[in-house]
Formats: C-alpha cells, sequence, structure tokens
C-alpha cells in the first residue's frame, strides 16, 4: 500500500543545494521495472547480463541508478586514478554479476507509489518517459545512419537525457507542474527561463551537476552536453530530443521544419530524406 510521501514545495536555493538534494535523495523506477526485476530475481540462476540489461535499459531511472552505482564502485574498489568506464547497462552488469547486482538492488520503488496523490504529476512524468523513449530511439537511428559507433552511447545519452526533469516530477510535483502550466500557457517562452523563474536553477545545469556528482561516463556526460553541440555526437543526440519534443502531439508543429533542416545537415542528405527518415524511425518504434 502507499504511504505518505514528502515532497518540496518550494524551490531550494541554488544549483549546489539542488545537487546536494538530490545526491542522496531516492530515485524510484516504474512499476513494470520493479515487478520485472523481481521476477528475475527468482529466476536468479537462468538470468544473465543480456536479460537483465533488457529489463533495465527499458526505464531511464532504473538505468540511471545501475550507471550511478557501478561507477560509485569501481571509484571506491580502484587502487587507480585512471578507472576505465563503463557506457553500456550490459556492460555494467557483466562487470558488476548477477548476484552482487540483486544483493546491491532490493525491491524498487516505484513511481506509481511515489506519486500515488499526485496524479497530474505522474500524468506529466509518464508523457516525460514517453518522450524520452521517442529521444533514444531517433537518436539511434541518426547515428546507425551516421555509422556512428558509438551509437549505443548515443542513444542512452537522448534516453537519459531529461532525468533531471524527471526527478522534479517525482521530488517537486507542484514545482514541476507550475513549469509545465507556464509553458503551455506560452510556448513562446524559453525553458530555461521558466525554470529559472520557478526553480532558480535550469535543468540543464542541474543534469550536469548530477552526472558529474555520480561519476557517469565521461562520453555520457560530453556528449548530453547542449551547449557544447560542436560535435556531430551532441548534435545527434539535440536534434533527437528535440524532434521527439515537438512532435509528441504530431509533425505540424511549428519548430519542425526547422529540426529537419538541421537533421538534414547532420545527416548529409535533403530535408526531404531527412523528414521520411524521422517519420520511418517513428513508425518502426
Amino acid at each position: 500500500m502507499a504511504t505518505s510521501t514528502s515532497y518540496l514545495t518550494a524551490p531550494l536555493r541554488d544549483l549546489e543545494a539542488w545537487t546536494r538534494y538530490f545526491r542522496d535523495a531516492q530515485i524510484p523506477v516504474l512499476a513494470k521495472t520493479s515487478l520485472a526485476l523481481e521476477a528475475l530475481r527468482a529466476d536468479e540462476d537462468n538470468v544473465d547480463a543480456s536479460r537483465l540489461g533488457s529489463t533495465i535499459e527499458c526505464d531511464p531511472l532504473m538505468s540511471l541508478k545501475l550507471l550511478a552505482h557501478v561507477a560509485s564502485n569501481r571509484r571506491a574498489n580502484s587502487d587507480s586514478d585512471a578507472v576505465t568506464e563503463i557506457e553500456s547497462i550490459t556492460t555494467s552488469l557483466v562487470m558488476t554479476g548477477i548476484t552482487p547486482f540483486f544483493n546491491s538492488f532490493g525491491l524498487q520503488p516505484t513511481v506509481e507509489d511515489h506519486l500515488h496523490d499526485q496524479a497530474q504529476a505522474l500524468e506529466g512524468l509518464r508523457a516525460l518517459l514517453h518522450r524520452a523513449d521517442r529521444a533514444a530511439q531517433f537518436a539511434a537511428g541518426f547515428a546507425v545512419h551516421r555509422s556512428d559507433t558509438d551509437a549505443d552511447v548515443i542513444r542512452l545519452a537522448a534516453f537519459l537525457h531529461d532525468f533531471a526533469e524527471m526527478l522534479m516530477w517525482c521530488h517537486a510535483p507542484t514545482l514541476q507542474l507550475r513549469v509545465a502550466q507556464e509553458q503551455r500557457a506560452d510556448p513562446t517562452l524559453r525553458s530555461a527561463a521558466v525554470q529559472h523563474a520557478t526553480l532558480n536553477i535550469e535543468l540543464d545545469d542541474l543534469r550536469q551537476a548530477l552526472m558529474k556528482l555520480w561519476h557517469l561516463p565521461e562520453l555520457l556526460v560530453r556528449i548530453s552536453d547542449d551547449r557544447h553541440a560542436d560535435t556531430a555526437m551532441v548534435r545527434n543526440v539535440v536534434l533527437a530530443v528535440r524532434l521527439a519534443r515537438h512532435t509528441t502531439q504530431g509533425w505540424d508543429n511549428a519548430a519542425v521544419p526547422d529540426d529537419i533542416e538541421d537533421l538534414a545537415k547532420l545527416l548529409n542528405v535533403t530535408p526531404l530524406v531527412a523528414s521520411a527518415y524521422a517519420r520511418r524511425i517513428e513508425s518502426a518504434a
């Protein structure tokens, strides 16, 4: 049975305060993920990294928890400053081991229980999770077209791109609802401006701060930084996230033509071909 949950109802002072808060905050996962993990735990002797990974990598919040856990353990157990970074869910599980994983991760708390009395926030979070999945599909498709050897990391970066907003939905639902409502009321408002006015921070800054705090892989951190879109990998992630956001309600959003123009440049094709390719990725997903 769901219990009473305490939420932040007023913004914290600054980025440092928000980062400190989320450093120790509980990260709930999707109910279907929690149930699937318990089913696998009961069949542990027949579970391998690939089977377990296929469950985890469908949930950005559980993926985030695993990557942070593995990075923390490897740094703590290494005598060298040069720690080999692990950039995929399956490889993380191979290095961790199945039994140690289940020992470290007990029954996972769920977003559905955590937000049981916050129906609007749960709806907002579910919409964001759906968008994250679409962004990951776009990112992987664009990377494959570019023959990028880091396609898996690019997909993961797009999938985790909005995890700071996901955490806000979970821990500060009324504040995040205010942000969403203001953006719906005036779509011309810059997201960063609304976030700063409501939360005292920009979520891009919080994302970067937490990724560095949790020692997530350097490549993953770098290609998740929208403000340094000077490489094809970063542009790949940025465009995937933008297109997923702008096409949530269909392809008639006024921002889509600009997205397609930029995508055409990234893929070195015409806008017509770029549009057809993006729509094909969506259909396949």
